[in-house]
């Protein structure tokens, strides 16, 4: 039998988020990140967009281990709701270990859970795997990219990186290691995507604090800053900048205070002393002397930002003498709602500096020049893009064949589709169950038909017909009843209405004549024969919804 090893893509690619990758050799599975997705405009009330892992699930006695690269939401935002059905033990770093935690107490799930921390450089066995912790930078301490070792070789997972030279703290990206690992010889690559379409270099987050003094020098505003809760190199700097003007620094937003605490407790952040205030204090304060850390770059409904713009902030009220910066670039698909928050600081008179060209945000992500001097140092025989869209995959792939990697050596993964490594090729020819799982806050996980039912709601409407019958001998005992919501008003459609009493009346006439007493096939005629005279009158498909009320 021929030994091999089966890479398989759950989530991240195709997309942006919902990042996890199984790795399977012999009997043994491991996990790679545990990531959720951001809901489109189109997933009506959905909160949280999960990766299908019914291929886990089934063979739940066979996975090793969960292994977190680093503590984003879209990397550890699904790991409460995959440890409802997976015992599985958790191994990553202190940081990401501590806001792990704080998502499994939320879940009651925390005393059930096993988790390991370990740190760059540490070195640890599951199964037939060996995995090496290999410190890289990004937007967020303690990230790691992963050395998997195979009785086949060593696969290189980058997890999110960049190559920062002047990091505010950490040190730089391990590139000797990954050199190291190079000239012993790599399997595979599997590499982070997101930025490959910019060329050049991505920027080190130093510049970001020399873009915050400039704003501060001469400001006799508040300034309310916000920017991803998790970027605690960020968060430092503009606290520090705070401090050099003798500002008081105010979190709001529960994410950004757990993120703060735990921080703190870790030794990754160092407050100086009297810096930090109780939001509760800020109005006793003069404005000038106020710096504000708020949640809300991404313009998420209810986030702090969110209820500043809309005046549902219980403690600040937004006006004039507020200068509000928006340190974070939008991840896509939430343009438009940045765009409405933006629009509504502006209305109360607020100052919004927001402009991706100003020096408020740099990315967490590798740039072309960095992904080749990836590839250059660790010298794939097989190239994976991951973590991206699809034209971010394909771009990936041109620049490992520029790098000198074979052509029939790279595969452009897709989700649910099992790369398979042998010591002398590499296929995905098979497939196994993968795709979204949606979640309603309220309701928990939802099903297509449910998205189904909301997007003709959404789209066309509902049309109820209330027809009564007697409960005595099934007969119809009065004129049905028509009750629109979100199709029409039906004082500016009575022709319409009294139409679609016709077509209910002689539907049940039909269905009388043919001895059909059964309420669910009658209601069942009465929705095929409305939806179909809608559709051809109207061209619209709104929802049927026949009512039968007995007396």
């Amino acid at each position: 039998m021929i030994s091999k090893l089966r890479i398989i893509p759950l989530g991240g690619l195709g997309e942006i988020g919902k990042n996890m990758t199984a790795f399977e050799y012999g009997n043994d599975i491991i996990v790679v990140d545990c990531g959720m997705g951001f809901p489109d405009e189109d997933m009506y009330g959905v909160d949280v967009v999960l990766p299908d892992i019914t291929y886990l699930r089934n063979n739940a006695a066979r996975v090793r281990g969960l292994i977190l690269t680093h503590g984003h939401e879209d990397h550890i935002g699904a790991v409460p709701y995959v440890l409802k059905e997976l015992d599985i033990p958790i191994y990553t770093t202190p940081l990401t270990a501590a806001l792990v935690e704080l998502k499994l107490e939320e879940h009651d799930l925390l005393y059930n859970t096993q988790i390991f921390t370990k740190k760059a450089g540490s070195v640890f066995r599951l199964g037939n795997f060996t995995i090496e912790f290999i410190h890289v930078n990004h937007s967020i301490p303690d990230s790691v990219a992963l050395a998997i070792t195979t009785p086949l070789g060593t696969v290189i997972h980058t997890g999110d990186f960049k190559i920062d030279v002047t990091p505010i703290s950490g040190g730089m990206m391990d590139l000797v290691r990954l050199g190291e690992l190079g000239n012993q010889g790599v399997l595979a690559l599997l590499s982070d995507s997101t930025n490959v379409e910019r060329p050049g270099h991505s920027e080190s987050e130093r510049k970001v604090g020399v873009g915050f003094d400039q704003l501060f020098l001469g400001c006799d505003k508040r300034i309310i800053i916000t920017t991803f809760a998790s970027n605690v190199h960020r968060l430092q700097q503009i606290i520090n900048v705070a401090a050099k003007y003798g500002r008081k620094v105010a979190v709001t937003g529960r994410s950004m205070e757990n993120v703060l605490r735990v921080s703190m407790v870790l030794g990754y952040m160092n407050i100086p002393e009297g810096v930090l205030t109780d939001l509760d204090h800020i109005n006793k304060l003069p404005r000038n002397k106020v710096v504000i850390l708020s949640t809300g770059s991404q313009g998420e409904a209810m986030s702090a930002l969110y209820r500043m713009a809309f005046s549902e902030h219980k403690q600040i009220q937004i006006n004039s003498e507020d200068r509000i910066i928006i340190s974070a670039s939008a991840i896509p698909g939430n343009e438009n709602m940045i765009s409405r928050v933006i629009d509504e600081l502006f209305h109360k008179g607020a100052e919004v500096i927001y402009d991706r060209h100003t020096a408020l945000h740099v990315s967490g992500h590798a740039c072309q020049e960095e992904q080749k001097m990836l590839l250059a140092l660790v010298k794939p025989k097989y190239f994976i893009p991951v973590h991206g869209e699809y034209r971010m995959l394909m771009k990936h792939a041109e620049l490992g064949r520029m790098m000198g990697v074979q052509p029939k050596n790279i595969v452009i993964p897709e989700n649910g589709r099992v790369i398979e490594i042998t010591r002398k090729s590499i296929n995905a020819e098979d497939s196994v169950t993968a795709g979204a799982v949606l979640v309603d806050g309220g309701l928990g996980e939802i099903g297509s038909v449910v998205m189904r039912d909301r997007h003709k709601l959404a789209e066309d409407g509902m049309v109820v017909v209330v027809l009564p019958y007697s409960s005595y001998d099934h007969t119809l005992v009065g004129t049905p009843e028509i009750v629109t919501r979100g199709f029409i008003y039906v004082k500016e459609a009575e022709a319409l209405m009294e139409e679609l009493k016709r077509v209910t009346m002689e539907t049940v006439e039909a269905c009388e004549a043919q001895h059909i007493r059964d309420w669910t096939a009658i209601k069942s005629k009465i929705k095929n024969n409305l939806s179909g005279y809608l559709f051809k009158t109207t061209r619209r498909s709104p929802m049927i919804l026949p009512v039968i009320s007995e007396i």
